[in-house]
């Protein structure tokens, strides 16, 4: 995929690749999407877990979030097209199985679990916790992935125009989703 595109995958070449027989491919895979569908979920297993440790022994919160965040795209950087086929699905009529998607959604809570952790700890505002600022968070990593990734492409992670500016977006969370001001106590 690295070489010929996520796209440009085909049974014949992992085959000749492995040096068996075409046919020999069928016995592990079903279809090409099989395929995929194996390096998809090997894609979000490793991912998760350069979340997970990242995220690990960070102060709860905007803090852990943040980590989670730069370790995913310090790895995405580092897995191109891996990363294309997690991200931006180049395979027409690819889908993943359930059991291929099961570690996104635990990168999703991981992610939600931060902004809860975020709100309760007054760093954000009671609208942090929501299916919303999660879509927000995911626009900003996203877009700063694929900015990296398309016009920087091979520059290491925290260089260049694009992949410093996710503390930046990251930040622009407490504009959106405020934290209340402490209350006035009356005398």
């Amino acid at each position: 995929m690295t070489e010929e595109g996520v796209n440009g995958l085909s049974l014949s070449e992992v085959a000749r690749r492995l040096g068996v027989k075409p046919p020999s491919i069928y016995k592990y895979f079903d279809s090409i999407m099989g395929i995929y569908d194996a390096l998809f979920e090997r894609g979000q297993r490793a991912n998760l877990e350069v979340m997970r440790a990242a995220m690990e022994g960070v102060e709860p919160g905007l803090d852990a979030l943040a980590a989670g965040l730069e370790a995913s795209g310090r790895w995405a950087v580092n897995h191109p097209a891996t990363a294309q086929l997690l991200f931006w699905r180049p395979v027409p009529s690819f889908e993943p199985t359930p059991e291929a998607m099961a570690p996104s959604f635990e990168m999703v809570w991981l992610q939600r679990r931060a902004l809860a952790d975020a709100v309760a700890a007054k760093q954000l505002g009671p609208g942090a916790d929501s299916d919303e600022a999660l879509y927000v968070t995911s626009v900003f990593v996203s877009g700063v992935i694929g900015q990296a990734m398309a016009n920087e492409p091979g520059l290491p992670w925290g260089e260049g125009r694009f992949s410093p500016l996710l503390p930046k977006l990251l930040g622009l969370l407490a504009a959106l989703y405020p934290p209340k001001p402490a209350g006035r106590r009356r005398s």
